[in-house]
């Protein structure tokens, strides 16, 4: 029916399909690695689809991000060409991460406060008072700094909220509860559902998904980091004070109860001072190393018994029956010490030797379990639930043995097929000479000029990716110097799938981010050239050293068995950003060193293959010699907000 209506016949959609539909019916777990072009999408909509209404249960599709989730089940989306297409009339619900939904509380409280406000922030409390579900795509041009004022945030005593039950977020749940066919969530919302469903269940509460017939992780090679924040438990300094100060605000408190809040202020002070006195943080990642010594523990002890003697005063109040504090805050004050006490409790326990644990930016500390893989295989894989991990890239060296071993996986079937392009003639790899190793200071100027040159060569047109936010920031100031007639569409500047469409939409922008490495989609002449700014080997961090660990135990090589075959993973995503039809070329650049380098083999085996590599920015074919308005291009630069379609007209 497809190729009826236009589309291309592609083998390798096909058998990818026939592989899905075969292992979902037989209850397997299946990893289908499908490369650029071979349309997995559809393959796995047509299996969920009908498995969904054989069982009469939907199906979950668990995404990377919200950008994706738009991708599949927005308008125009993947699932909604598809159901035009065939005439499926296809029910779609998003599950959204919580935190794209504002607050009511929040806009509530700001609306009166009678400080001077940012005019971002009156605009969105203007839109706050009038919005039915408060999602942040409707405001998308707010920055992330103005945006996280006013949206959910796991901080929020929801319990004793006034407007518990009738807020947007729960109305949210309430429509994608009732999906029929498809729900389309992240990955995180996926774990937090997990995780606690057994809990939520045996308490009375609904779970946070419906039940659902099968599971399919798109971009599966990045579920691992949701499911141990899922899995993990935290206490935030914040918090803390916030509890401890509505206890000394409290008129005719007991003695016992005001002297344990004291108690437990000193000792959280003396445990997040030297915490982030032992931290030491990687600029690539939001998580701290934590060095474990006795006096930390020693802290951790004390916290402890200052956090039981606090839940013991408020189990007091609460059979004293005194009314000096609201029996809906005792109860989330309890639920907040119970998950401190968790936390340390585990990390105390055996020394740390059995969790993974970080410090974050936010005055938190984080505490997840170990055996990541041993909880996985008792809460999913042992469930005989048939699932599909879906991506371009889940094997190194050609199998699965990496990603088999990251996730405890042991039972699998898989299904392998290239892409269908032909990067002989699409792409272009550009490997500057002479490049500066990326350690010495001369590597940022040298990769500051190049980035110049490049974006003059390819008229705009580029998607640059860095390895952290903190190379954006550097990038975009060190830029001012540099006149370029371009737009340039920073990463945190506004909501993703707003830069993106813009980005689409602007053929000469240029858009620059940490987190673009995977799953968006620019076909066409918007993205003619791919500027990877660092390799993105992966950070010094709690969670990759704890990968780390485990192949040093089973005699491995970390820096070959986990850092190059990251670096070569994400690196194959990145890539995978320039061609999306058999109409588009391009070229990809990296600045830092691959030739004559340990990681070579590694980097080389991630770049499409077939691709010319040259050596000289001279040697480089431009895909589109000019932009179609290159004769009005001074027009343009006076008036850069017209969009390209105004300007073809022009």
């Amino acid at each position: 029916m497809l190729p009826q209506r236009g589309y291309e016949v592609r083998e390798e959609q096909i058998y990818t399909a026939f592989r899905i539909a075969e292992s979902v019916c037989s209850g397997k777990v299946h990893l289908a690695e499908a490369g650029l072009g071979t349309g997995k999408t559809f393959a796995y909509l047509l299996t969920a689809i009908a498995y969904a209404r054989f069982k009469g249960k939907p199906a979950i599709i668990a995404c990377a991000s919200t950008a994706l989730q738009e991708q599949l089940a927005g308008p125009n989306g993947d699932i909604e060409n598809l159901s035009r297409l065939l005439d499926l009339n296809v029910d779609i619900r998003m599950a959204k991460d919580p935190r794209q939904y504002i607050c009511d509380e929040k806009v509530s409280k700001l609306n009166y406060t009678s400080y001077e406000q940012p005019e971002e922030l009156v605009s969105i409390l203007n839109w706050g008072r009038h919005t039915k579900r408060g999602e942040r795509s409707e405001m998308p041009t707010i920055s992330d700094y103005i945006w996280k004022q006013v949206a959910w945030d796991e901080t929020m005593p929801c319990e004793t909220c006034s407007r518990r039950g009738f807020c947007k977020l729960v109305k949210v749940r309430e429509h994608y509860r009732a999906g029929l066919d498809i729900i389309v969530c992240d990955h995180a919302i996926y774990f937090d559902d997990l995780w606690t469903r057994d809990e939520r269940t045996a308490n009375g509460q609904l779970p946070i998904l419906p039940e659902y017939s099968t599971v399919i992780f798109d971009e599966g090679h990045k579920v691992l980091l949701p499911a141990a924040l899922s899995a993990g438990r935290y206490l935030n300094k914040q918090e803390i004070k916030s509890m401890l100060s509505s206890i000394e605000d409290i008129q005719g408190s007991r003695t016992s109860l005001i002297s344990a809040s004291f108690a437990l202020d000193r000792a959280s002070s003396q445990f997040f001072e030297l915490l982030y006195k032992s931290s030491s943080r990687d600029e690539r990642s939001d998580r701290l190393t934590v060095m474990l010594s006795d006096e930390l523990l020693k802290s951790v002890n004390t916290l402890l018994r200052a956090l039981d003697k606090l839940l013991f005063e408020f189990q007091n109040e609460q059979a004293l029956n005194t009314q000096s504090v609201p029996e809906s805050q005792l109860l989330v004050y309890e639920s907040r010490i119970e998950r401190a006490i968790v936390a340390l409790d585990r990390f105390y326990r055996n020394k740390g030797a059995d969790v993974i644990f970080w410090a974050d930016g936010d005055q938190s500390f984080w505490v997840v379990p170990r055996d990541l893989s041993g909880l996985l295989n008792r809460h999913l894989f042992d469930k005989g639930l048939p699932m599909v991990f879906s991506s371009a890239t889940l094997s190194t060296g050609g199998h699965f043995d990496y990603f088999a071993r990251t996730l405890g996986l042991k039972n699998f079937s898989s299904s392998t097929v290239k892409s269908t392009f032909d990067y002989e003639k699409q792409v272009q790899i550009y490997l500057p000479e002479n490049v500066p190793d990326s350690r010495q200071e001369d590597w940022f100027d040298f990769a500051l000029e190049q980035l110049y040159d490049l974006l003059r060569f390819s008229q705009g047109r580029a998607l640059i990716l860095t390895n952290a936010p903190s190379d954006v920031h550097k990038i975009r100031q060190r830029l001012k110097n540099y006149q370029l007639p371009y737009e340039f569409l920073w990463e945190d500047s506004a909501e993703r799938g707003y830069l993106l469409r813009r980005f689409r939409e602007r053929v000469s922008s240029v858009l620059v981010g940490s987190g673009f490495w995977e799953g968006i989609d620019i076909p066409g002449e918007a993205l003619t050239l791919l500027v990877i700014w660092n390799l993105p080997f992966p950070p010094q961090e709690p969670l990759m050293e704890a990968r780390r660990y485990e192949v040093v135990e089973q005699g491995l090589d970390p820096v070959f068995a986990v850092d190059y075959p990251e670096m070569s993973l994400r690196l194959k995503q990145g890539c995978g950003r320039l061609i999306r039809t058999r109409e588009d070329g391009g070229a990809i650049a990296i600045l830092e060193p691959v030739l004559g380098t340990p990681w070579e083999e590694h980097a080389l085996a991630a770049l499409p293959e077939g691709a010319e590599v040259v050596r000289n920015l001279k040697n480089l074919s431009p895909r589109y010699p000019a932009i179609k308005y290159n004769n009005i291009q001074p027009f343009i630069m006076l008036f850069p907000n017209l969009s390209i379609y105004q300007k073809d007209q022009r």
